[in-house]
C-alpha cells in the first residue's frame, strides 16, 4: 500500500477543519438566538417595574411570545444545520475513500 500523498492529506485535513469551522458557527449562532431570545423575555418581565403604561400586559405577552418564536427559530435552525452539516461529514468521508482507492 500506498502512502497518502502530501496533496490529499491536505484536502483531507483542510475538508475537516472548515467541517469544524461549520460547526462552531452553528454553535455559535444558537447561542446568539439564545441569549437575543434571554434579552426579551428580560424585557417583558422588567416592563412592569420600569414603565408605568397602562395595560401593559399586552406589551408583555408579546415579549414573552417573541421570546419564545426566537427560542424555537434558534432550535429549528440549529438541527436544520446540524442535519446539513452531518450530510456533509458523509461526502467528505467518501472523498477520503475514493483517494484511497485511487492511490492503489
Amino acid at each position: 500500500m500506498k502512502a497518502e500523498s502530501p496533496i490529499n492529506k491536505d484536502l483531507v485535513l483542510r475538508e475537516r477543519l472548515a467541517l469544524q469551522r461549520t460547526i462552531m458557527a452553528n454553535q455559535s449562532t444558537f447561542l446568539a438566538y439564545l441569549r437575543t431570545a434571554l434579552y426579551f423575555f428580560i424585557a417583558g418581565l422588567s416592563l412592569k417595574t420600569l414603565l408605568n403604561i397602562k395595560d401593559n400586559l399586552f406589551i408583555e405577552v408579546s415579549f414573552f411570545v417573541s421570546s419564545f418564536l426566537i427560542f424555537l427559530i434558534g432550535i429549528v435552525n440549529y438541527y436544520n444545520q446540524k442535519k446539513m452539516i452531518h450530510e456533509n461529514e458523509k461526502n467528505i468521508k467518501i472523498i477520503k475513500k475514493v483517494l484511497k482507492n485511487k492511490e492503489k
